[in-house]
This record gives structure tokens, sequence and C-alpha cells, in this order.
């Protein structure tokens, strides 16, 4: 099974090495991309997750069924690792990945694929922003 250092070994190899990574707390790393995005991982065995905060959510309920459905649409279409969620007020992408086969080819698709959606999606999802 992968351990905690060889997660921070697949970050440290990420986008060349180009990455900006912090460890915040044991088993929990905040990477930072060129684009700003951060993405943060969590190694909680038996699985890692990788998490991105992408928005608020807005006030308005006809707004929120529009996005929904947009990140609904998004989930079917588009996202070949993770999936758009919720969490409290804020829409999130998250991938979970079984540790017990993991490699880094898995671990780096993972982490392209999440980024990439982010940066592909951030510019029809801002007409939902409020804040």
């Amino acid at each position: 099974m992968i351990t905690r250092e060889d997660i921070q070994s697949f970050l440290d190899r990420l986008d060349g090495g180009s990455l900006t990574v912090v460890e915040i707390e044991p088993n929990l790393w905040l990477a930072r991309t060129g684009d700003e995005a951060e993405v943060v991982v969590n190694y909680a065995p038996p699985v890692v997750i990788l998490r991105v905060r992408v928005m608020e959510l807005p006030e308005s309920e006809p707004r929120r069924g529009e996005l929904f459905r947009q990140l609904l649409e998004y989930n079917a279409r588009e996202l070949v690792h993770g999936s758009y969620g919720v969490e409290g007020d804020h829409v999130v992408l998250t991938d979970t990945l079984e540790l017990a086969d993991l490699d880094y080819s898995e671990f780096e698709a993972s982490f392209d694929s999440i980024t990439l959606a982010l940066a592909s999606h951030l510019g029809a999802l801002a007409p939902y922003r409020e804040r």
C-alpha cells in the first residue's frame, strides 16, 4: 500500500516539481499550481482524497438550481476523474483514489484532470458567483 511518504513524493514530482506544496498538518497538503489553483490532498488510508474548493453557492434558489444542473452536466459529460459536489455552502471538485493499487501515473492523471476541469469550467461558472 502507498504510504504518506509516497504521496509526498508524488506531489514533489507533479508539474515537473513546479508546484508549491505545503504540508498543513500531518497527512494533509495544500498544492498550489502555477495558475493559482489550490488542491488539498488528504492521505486517509485506505484512500487519498484530492479536493478543490471551487466557489460559494449562490444564495438565490433559482440560481442554485441552474448551477446544480450545470455541475451535473459536467459530471456526466466532461469529468474523467472526480466529480463536483456541495460541501456546506461551497461547490467542491473531489476525487478519491484507493491506495492499494495506486501508482504515480494514476495520481498524476487525477490531479491533472481536476486542475484542467477547474481551468476549463471557471469561466462558465463565473455568472453564478455572488461574492
